[in-house]
């Protein structure tokens, strides 16, 4: 895949869709798939038009946007799809002042694009107060075919990256992961953390996430699996809290167990997939509680990340 950050970069004429794609899931892969239809029967390449940063970022700059994938995990899932380019471009003021019209405008006349392919719940331009016919009647002066794609709808209901936020708030990673098509997962860096697991037989890795801008499921406890550095995969569980038996000062920690693990993680980088929610955190009356209900979530743990 070309990612493309400067205009007049792209020869081929362009069947393009616009987004954010933030987690690439399976209704961005339709629409993706739609591009790759269109393009093919009229012989043009294929790109997503998306942005460095979330706008809402610098329409509001004291918004943090809890994002599903940062830029690179984005990137490698696009280049996945098949995609030919990757246009990124640097939301500003400046260009969310721009109407449809110019918008539209500049896509044709920097980056080639000859059809927009646009999601059915998708506006642009400033204030987004014009609509689909108006996309059309400006296409048609400028020389831009514009295309209305249907929304995808799977059993847990129609795909958007707001309905996969709001699984992984409610603690629902079944509907998570089957909007997004793939397991759900957090990248980050071991480091050092209190080393009490270790003393209830439960050592843990202290997780700091590679990048603040993601979104972390709602606290409590997980099935998991983790790759490490090496390429090796081990199943686990993880508590997301304040570890509340243990005096967490309502620091937010997030801690992983590894079956079958033995060794040093600390300086490693490891990718967490969630596969299940076991339960809400909870505060135990001792060490020896927390022990059993430690034992108790690895065997759910392990159940779950057989039938899975």
């Amino acid at each position: 895949m070309n990612i493309v950050v400067q205009p007049h970069k792209i020869e081929r004429p362009v069947v393009a869709t616009i987004g954010m794609f933030d987690g690439v899931h399976l209704g961005h892969r339709s629409l993706i798939s739609h591009v790759e239809q269109i393009a093919h029967c009229k012989g043009m390449d294929t790109a997503v038009i998306t942005f460095a940063s979330h706008p809402r970022e610098v329409l509001r700059p004291d918004t943090v946007m809890p994002l599903l994938t940062d830029y690179d995990e984005r990137m490698a899932l696009l280049a996945e799809s098949g995609i030919d380019h990757a246009i990124v471009l640097n939301f500003s003021p400046e260009l969310a002042q721009k109407s449809a019209r110019e918008f539209i405008s500049l896509l044709h006349d920097s980056y080639n694009v000859r059809v927009l392919c646009i999601g059915y719940d998708h506006r642009f331009g400033h204030n987004r107060s014009e609509g689909f016919a108006d996309y059309c009647k400006y296409g048609q002066e400028i020389g831009v075919e514009i295309i209305e794609a249907k929304p995808f709808i799977i059993a847990e209901g129609t795909i958007s990256s707001s309905a996969v936020r709001r699984a992984l708030n409610a603690h629902d990673i079944a509907t998570a992961n089957a909007m997004l098509g793939y397991n759900y997962t957090l990248r980050g860096s071991v480091v050092g953390g209190h080393k009490i697991g270790r003393t209830i037989g439960f050592p843990t890795a202290n997780i700091a996430p590679s990048d603040h801008h993601k979104l972390l499921p709602a606290k409590g406890v997980y099935a998991i699996r983790a790759t490490l550095d090496s390429g090796h995969t081990y199943g686990g569980m993880l508590n997301i809290g304040e570890r509340p038996t243990i005096g967490g000062n309502n620091t937010l920690s997030i801690e992983a167990n590894l079956f079958d693990f033995a060794g040093d993680l600390y300086g490693q980088k490891i990718a967490i997939e969630f596969i299940a929610f076991l339960r809400h955190e909870a505060r135990f009356g001792s060490l020896d509680e927390l022990k059993k209900a430690l034992e108790s979530d690895a065997l759910e743990a392990q159940k779950l990340l057989k039938s899975t």
